[in-house]
């Protein structure tokens, strides 16, 4: 079952996740209600892609208003394709909302258990990751391109919750719209880096096109990442979305050749008072 269902033109929920756990937000925007123009139509969220920075101000404003949380308490990082984490406080709450030179710096990927904390991270055609242990109110998101998969974020994160006390088997994760095989063409380098993934010798997500060229199959990969980290097959779900297919509701860095603009993932627990 597709676990992504779009409320409105500008963004997609986690509809089971929200349905089953009160004050959860969690889901990816869209392309579409914003206000930037060019290659950015219309709801570019990316303030490094050389946008106009009042317009992608006010198109967060614009999700923040939708989502009803409060921008002050977004958080938003300088995502570099590697494996750091950052666990997030309410004191956080801010850094990289409405500008991106007070954004966590080298960090792809964030955690918290803290309400009021939006956690965001910014796409176009990489793997968006959710985590949930509903125990323990954790939540996190992480960026999974190739660079973030092989690196093995996805366990990473399982790992540092591990540190918190939260079991492989207490874990949730959807996988989000991302680039999918058919459209993600790698070099033999890619592949060799893909080769050393795993350890437990299965089969690896990718199909030889002609020499030297790959298709690979990111989220594939990265659900593979995450069983053999101990998370059970049956809590990791999968979207259908292709960021490069689906014109109509995805930007796709891809598919623009590189000029493109960027959607948000999100996940936060409102504060009870907003929810009630």
């Amino acid at each position: 079952m597709e676990p992504f269902v779009l409320k409105n033109q500008s963004f997609f929920t986690i509809e089971s996740w929200t349905r089953q756990y009160p004050g959860l937000t969690a889901g990816m925007t869209t392309k579409n209600g914003g206000k930037s123009i060019g290659e950015f139509e219309t709801l570019n969220l990316g303030f490094h892609v050389g946008d106009v920075a009042d317009n992608v101000c006010s198109n967060r404003e614009t999700v923040s208003e939708l989502l009803k949380f409060p921008l002050n308490a977004w958080v938003g990082a300088e995502q570099t394709h590697d494996t750091v984490l950052k666990k997030i406080t309410i004191e956080d709450r801010g850094k990289g909302s409405s500008s991106y030179n007070d954004s966590f710096k080298g960090t792809d990927g964030f955690y918290t258990n803290e309400e009021g904390i939006l956690l965001t991270l910014c796409f176009a055609d990489c793997v968006p990751l959710f985590f949930i242990a509903p125990e323990s109110r954790m939540i996190g998101a992480a960026h999974a391109g190739w660079k973030g998969t092989v690196g093995q974020i996805a366990k990473r994160m399982v790992t540092a919750w591990g540190e918190e006390g939260i079991t492989p088997e207490q874990i949730f994760v959807v996988i989000g719209p991302s680039i999918c095989e058919k459209c993600y063409i790698v070099d033999k380098r890619v592949i060799d880096l893909v080769e050393n993934t795993l350890e437990d010798g299965g089969m690896l997500p990718y199909n030889l096109i002609k020499e030297g060229q790959y298709s690979l199959d990111l989220r594939e990969l990265n659900r593979k990442i995450l069983l053999s980290a101990g998370v059970p097959d049956g809590n990791i779900l999968s979207t259908g979305f292709c960021t490069s297919c689906d014109k109509k509701e995805f930007f796709s860095h891809r598919r623009a050749e590189g000029r493109a603009g960027r959607m948000l993932s999100f996940i936060g627990w409102k504060e009870k008072a907003d929810h009630l």
